[in-house]
């Protein structure tokens, strides 16, 4: 199985922590998210794995470069989900291809969506689920998506609006819709899809978790719950949450007198100094948290 983790993104709502790395390379539970991401697809089968980026390439570059199952796709500038799709044609064959955004945490299972795509011969699956905060795509009782922004056809089939989860497969041959050298968005592509005739199937996940981790406080809760056993937790995890609520205190330097507060995640080679008071924040990697802070409710990255 073919796939690509869309990664190119700048991650501007979660500035200032995205000048510091780009947010696929956030850390879970001291393990990045593009690891984990990774490693799930290929659980279900995935061979062949195109990476795009853009923002902060350099470290994307790092994080996979001994990888001989990713293909890095370097953009000199935003082209779009679209144009990074359509420039990543040539590696995809014929099979369908399974499209992840890079940047969310969730329990929807790959293979099930991919077998289920392949069985129900449209041209592309998109999971899609209830969630309020972005509900604009519009389905009809047949499971088949009639259009974006909360606007559907006038069928006379009744419709409902739901959330695009950032998850997908998609036959090869779609792509073609979209010019060589385009910047656009996916959906864009998918509108004249639509237009042409094509068939969007929606598969809909349900009881399931999911984020994209689209705020500071968004990243936080995630770990507060993984700490907590509220949310599931990736089998690649299973180590480091062992130690909670508290992670990661083996790797760390810490001082004197320090206190640590409800939970605290900790990354490699973090130096703590003497006084310091931590309470429900994570310390990426390398980090140094001078003498006498106190720091709540935060992200540490230097």
């Amino acid at each position: 199985m073919k796939a690509m983790i869309l990664a190119a993104g700048s991650g501007t709502r979660l500035l200032p922590y995205t000048v510091k790395r780009p947010k696929p390379l956030f850390p879970i539970l001291n393990k990045s998210l593009l690891h984990l991401t990774i490693s799930r697809i290929r659980q279900v089968g995935g061979n062949k794995i195109v990476v795009n980026a853009h923002h902060l390439r350099s470290q994307i570059k790092k994080a996979v470069h001994d990888a001989a199952d990713i293909i890095l796709q370097e953009e000199e500038r935003i082209i779009g989900t679209g144009g990074g799709l359509r420039l990543a044609l040539p590696h995809f064959g014929q099979d369908p291809v399974l499209v992840v955004n890079g940047d969310i945490y969730h329990s929807i299972d790959y293979k099930e969506v991919y077998n289920s795509h392949c069985k129900a011969k449209a041209d592309v699956s998109l999971v899609l689920h209830e969630y309020p905060r972005f509900n604009d795509v519009a389905v009809d009782e047949t499971l088949r998506v009639t259009g974006f922004n909360r606007s559907g056809t006038s069928s006379g089939k009744q419709e409902r609006i739901l959330a695009f989860t950032g998850i997908h497969v998609i036959n090869p041959e779609v792509l073609q819709i979209i010019p060589p050298g385009t910047t656009c968005c996916i959906i864009d592509c998918y509108r004249k899809l639509l237009e042409q005739g094509g068939t969007i199937r929606a598969h809909l996940a349900t009881n399931h978790f999911w984020t994209d981790m689209g705020t500071p406080a968004d990243y936080l809760k995630l770990h507060a719950d993984l700490m907590a056993h509220k949310v599931p937790l990736y089998e690649e995890l299973a180590e480091a949450a062992a130690g909670v609520p508290f992670v990661g205190l083996q790797h760390a330097a810490i001082g004197k007198d320090v206190k640590l507060l409800d939970w605290v995640c900790i990354g490699p080679n973090v130096i703590i100094e003497a006084g310091a008071t931590l309470q429900r924040t994570v310390v990426w990697d390398g980090a140094v948290v001078p003498a006498g802070s106190i720091i709540q409710d935060a992200i540490v990255t230097s």
